[in-house]
This record gives structure tokens, C-alpha cells and sequence, in this order.
């Protein structure tokens, strides 16, 4: 029993024994470890400041040891997003999703002629074009500016004008009312508004006008007041076949004599202030039928001319009212 006892304090005092060694060993071994990497280190000199921090360190390598490329993108200056990772093939900004494709023309056959917007004509650069209408007031024009062909009514007054050509004109079917006031026309080609099958209006006052151009049966109204025009300058019965024309005013010229045949569709007949002195009896009604009533012919003036309208009792008996002149 006794030996048993003494066996068991043996074994117990031999394993604290080598327990303890071992514990130190461990203990030994580990400071040779980490001294192994400051060998290459002066520990005895080592006094790191700022100023010999370089000196200890050796930073010649440093970004070798730490190669930080994988972990953030390089930015360059002057660019806001970072290149492509191909850079053999770019992305095309300015393509779009819903930017249609150009295609080339085909050369198979001749291309028409785009039309010339009417904004582009010199009308419309030298004057002021609304709609179908065309205004040239005062615009220091010497001649007729070549007009949009849906022209339907021309303004040109107050300015410089001379001369009136057949070609002013052509082409411009829808043409209602030419108004040329104020200018300086001393001559109007032979077919300048002949050819005018829209022509309604012809105001042509205040010019200097020798002659009358023949006119469009389509005319309403002549204006061609304050002109220089003698009798001499009217075609032989330039208003017979006129058969729209109501308003014929050719006051302040140099008439000799009312340009008979009138058309039965007149209104208005403004003849004062010329060198007209006699007229004939079916200047106005026929003669030969006393039953005849011109009702629309309203509007007669003779005024400021040499004629004594009392000369001539039976010129007037179709008409609703006597001319306007002197009676004595």
C-alpha cells in the first residue's frame, strides 16, 4: 500500500518537472523570433526623429512592398470619367438611341430645283411681306423688286420708280391690286398689266404718266390721277370692253375730251380739273333710245374744266343726277 503511494508523488513530481522547461523554452525561443526581423537594424544608434527619418527607414522601396494599384483607379486631370477598358474601341457618345442615320443622296437622276422661299426674294428683303401681301413704302426702290409668285397685293408708294416692264409682272396670276402712288413712272410698257388675269385695282396717282398701257378686262378701278396724260395718250376706246370696270378716276391730267364709250357697269367717273370742252350728245346715253336709264352712273364730275355743261341739254337724260361742273 505504502508503495503504491510513494510510486504515485514520484510520477506526479517527474511530470511538473519537465513541464516547467518546456513553458520556459517557449518563452526563449519567441524573442529570438521577432528580433530576427530588426537584425538588419543599428539598435544600438536607433534615435528616430524627423530629422534622420530617412536615414533609419529605407522608403527607396516602399511602394514595391505595397502595391496599391488593385485597390483604387488612377484619376486623370481634365477628364471626368475614367477611360474605357478598351481602348481600342470607344464608346460613341454622340450616337444616340434615337438619332436617325444620314443616308447619301442618290446621284441615278437630276435633283429638281428646291423652291426659293418667299422670304429669300428681294421683295421680301427690301420690304415687308405678310401673307399674299407685299409692302414697299417708301423703300427707295427705282424699279419693281421681283415678287413671291402667290403676290395678291402689291404697296410700292412714295418712291423712285420710273419705269414699269412687262416682265415686273409675269407669272403673277393672283395679282388683285397694284397701288404705285407717289412715284416717278413716266412710262409703262405696252403690256405691263394686260396680262394680269387677277388684276382688280390699278392705282397709279402722282406720277409722271404720258400714256395708259392697255389694261385687263378683269380691272374695277383705274386710279391715274395727277398724271400728264392727254387724250392723245389713251388707246380709241381704251374702256369699251371693260366690262368689270366701275371706278375710272383720271382727274389732274391734260384730257381734251370724255374717252367715250363708257362701259354700262361705271359708277364713278372723275374727270375734273383737265382741258375737256365739249362732249357729244351720246357721250353719256343713247341718243337714240330715250327710254334708256343709266342707274349705276351716279357719280360725274366735270369740275374745274372750261366746258359750260348747259351747252348740252340732252347728254344727261339717262343719268340719275347731272355731272358736277359749271352750268353757265
Amino acid at each position: 500500500m505504502w508503495t503504491l503511494a510513494w510510486l504515485g508523488i514520484a510520477s506526479l513530481c517527474l511530470g511538473t518537472s519537465w513541464a516547467v522547461p518546456a513553458k520556459e523554452r517557449r518563452k526563449a525561443e519567441k524573442p529570438k523570433a521577432h528580433l530576427a526581423l530588426y537584425e538588419n537594424l543599428d539598435l544600438d544608434n536607433y534615435d528616430l526623429t524627423l530629422d534622420n527619418y530617412g536615414e533609419i527607414l529605407d522608403l527607396s522601396n516602399y511602394e514595391e512592398l505595397y502595391d496599391y494599384g488593385d485597390l483604387a483607379p488612377k484619376i486623370e486631370v481634365g477628364t471626368l470619367a475614367p477611360r474605357p477598358k478598351d481602348p481600342a474601341a470607344p464608346p460613341d457618345l454622340g450616337a444616340t438611341a434615337g438619332t436617325p442615320k444620314l443616308q447619301l443622296l442618290s446621284t441615278a437622276g437630276p435633283v429638281p430645283p428646291a423652291p426659293v422661299p418667299a422670304q429669300a426674294l428681294p421683295s421680301c428683303q427690301l420690304c415687308l411681306c405678310i401673307g399674299t401681301s407685299v409692302y414697299c413704302d417708301d423703300a427707295d426702290l427705282e424699279h419693281i423688286p421681283l415678287l413671291p409668285p402667290e403676290t395678291t397685293y402689291l404697296y410700292a408708294r412714295f418712291n423712285r420708280i420710273g419705269t414699269i416692264r412687262a416682265s415686273d409682272f409675269t407669272g403673277l396670276k393672283k395679282l388683285k391690286r397694284i397701288d404705285l402712288s407717289s412715284n416717278s413712272i413716266s412710262r409703262a410698257d405696252a403690256d405691263a398689266f394686260r396680262l394680269l388675269p387677277s388684276l382688280q385695282e390699278l392705282i397709279l396717282p402722282e406720277n409722271r404718266l404720258t400714256a395708259l398701257p392697255e389694261l385687263p378686262r378683269s380691272i374695277v378701278r383705274l386710279d391715274a390721277r395727277l398724271n400728264s396724260i392727254p387724250s392723245a395718250g389713251l388707246r380709241p376706246e381704251a374702256f369699251r370692253d371693260l366690262k368689270q370696270l366701275q371706278f375710272l378716276h383720271l382727274s389732274d391730267n391734260q384730257l381734251d375730251y370724255i374717252p367715250a364709250p363708257l362701259p354700262e357697269s361705271l359708277r364713278s367717273l372723275h374727270l375734273q380739273n383737265n382741258n375737256i370742252q365739249t362732249m357729244h350728245e351720246d357721250t353719256f346715253c343713247d341718243s337714240q333710245d330715250h327710254s334708256q336709264v343709266r342707274r349705276a352712273l351716279e357719280d360725274i364730275r366735270l369740275d374745274g374744266n372750261p366746258i359750260n355743261l348747259s351747252l348740252f341739254p340732252n347728254a344727261y337724260f339717262c343719268l340719275p343726277r347731272l355731272p358736277t361742273g359749271r352750268f353757265f
